[in-house]
């Protein structure tokens, strides 16, 4: 029997009923998951700009800054790109709830050896790699789980309104956290934002406690390996999810990177401190909010449109980031250049979502997520290698070239993604 599926439809399935914003949120279980996560991620965030103001500040110039912030990023991408399709069938086959409770329970543990190493000052550079590569690896089993149970918990004709609100979930701790991490990492020491991220995760496995649990999608026993290529047959024969996931790809090495780098483009080229970097990486993330917000609100609805005009939207705006050296300048891109990232990315988790069947939804996912989780990292290695050798801006600058001109060749070229 053949492994590979024909085509689902990509003709856009139109709802009957007009979805709201905010109408997920009438659902108990995706409420609670919900709020479970914008908590978590609060810690996330902290956590994620503790650790490049530690690296960026321990090089002694910005091209090595840039290696190292890079090395930082390229830990995190190894066992992505190595276990997302694992993790994709994992997601298909086994209770989401209960996948959930093992990732989450050890991204706990890992924060508390971060805060206990940095409480003692033993907190090495390769500890902080090998650590954050294993908590990277929690991470790829995370998404696909956490990602393929959103269908579950709300009707099909708000699911690009729930995506949207994730991503929220994921974008407004991004406002917050930063700044005050920043203020602890100055007054209190690095070691605080461990210590909350610890905490703030107990509120996804609190939330998990209470939720109902979801049977697998799929109760095949076939042999993992034909699993995994099943799903990769699934994406690669189909003409609009092909087109996603290949400029999802190029996107996440060339574009999505320089918030990876933005600790040695604080540190090195606009030349502020930790309070400059937290308000930067707020500027970015309030963007993202609102980009998520664009996700919410449009829904299902002229997804190939908005894809394209995001990508555009983000590989200009990565551009004007390299050619101008000015902080103010930075905090008036940096929210347009996460506007358009998270647009781009939601609508490209919706396409996914929409028009893969159940059955095979865990692996879609696990493949977005093993691009973005996985190879954002490798971006971040790839442009600071890049950016050690010519210069960081000139690094950014390039990728967001190279981005936009896939950009415009892949979209005028697909008329079935141009229809969708």
């Amino acid at each position: 029997m053949s492994l590979v599926r024909p085509p689902v439809a990509f003709e856009p399935p139109v709802p009957e009923r007009r979805s709201t914003i905010l109408a997920p949120f009438g659902f108990r279980d995706f409420r609670l998951l919900w709020f479970g996560l914008i908590v978590s991620n609060l810690g996330t965030w902290m956590q994620f700009t503790t650790l490049g103001y530690i690296v960026a500040n321990v090089a002694a110039n910005g091209r090595l800054a840039s290696l190292y912030v890079g090395i930082l990023g390229a830990s995190s991408a190894v066992p992505v790109v190595l276990l997302s399709p694992l993790a994709g069938v994992v997601a298909d086959r086994y209770p989401r709830r209960r996948v959930l409770f093992c990732t989450n329970g050890l991204q706990i543990v890992i924060a508390l050896v971060l805060a206990l190493l940095a409480t003692f000052h033993a907190l090495q550079l390769w500890e902080i790699f090998v650590l954050a590569g294993l908590r990277s690896t929690t991470q790829a089993f995370d998404a696909p789980a956490r990602q393929s149970w959103v269908p579950l918990l709300v009707p099909k004709e708000n699911l690009g309104n729930a995506i949207g609100l994730n991503s929220i979930a994921f974008n407004a701790p991004s406002v917050i956290g930063p700044p005050i991490a920043g203020v602890l990492i100055l007054s209190v020491g690095v070691a605080a934002s461990f210590y909350i991220n610890a905490v703030a995760t107990f509120a996804v496995i609190a939330a998990l406690v209470v939720m109902k649990p979801a049977p697998p999608a799929s109760t095949k026993r076939e042999n993992v390996w034909a699993s995994i290529v099943a799903g990769v047959k699934f994406l690669a024969g189909h003409p609009v999810l092909r087109a996603v996931v290949l400029l999802l790809a190029v996107v996440c090495l060339f574009v999505r990177p320089y918030s990876q780098l933005l600790p040695a483009y604080a540190a090195h080229v606009v030349h502020v401190d930790a309070r400059g970097l937290g308000v930067m990486l707020a500027a970015s993330g309030a963007g993202a909010i609102l980009g998520s917000i664009v996700t919410a609100v449009v829904g299902s609805r002229r997804r190939g449109a908005v894809w394209f005009a995001s990508a555009v939207g983000m590989a200009l705006g990565t551009m004007v980031l390299g050619l101008v050296h000015v902080y103010w300048v930075s905090l008036v891109v940096l929210p347009f250049i996460g506007l358009a990232i998270l647009s781009f990315t939601g609508s490209s988790n919706v396409m996914l979502q929409m028009l893969s069947p159940e059955d095979m939804r865990g692996r879609a996912i696990s493949v977005f997520s093993m691009v973005i989780l996985g190879l954002v990292p490798a971006g971040s290695l790839l442009l600071g290698s890049i950016g050690a050798a010519v210069g960081l801006p000139h690094a950014i600058t390039g990728g967001g070239v190279v981005a936009l001109a896939i950009a415009i060749w892949m979209y005028a070229t697909n008329k079935p993604l141009r229809e969708v």
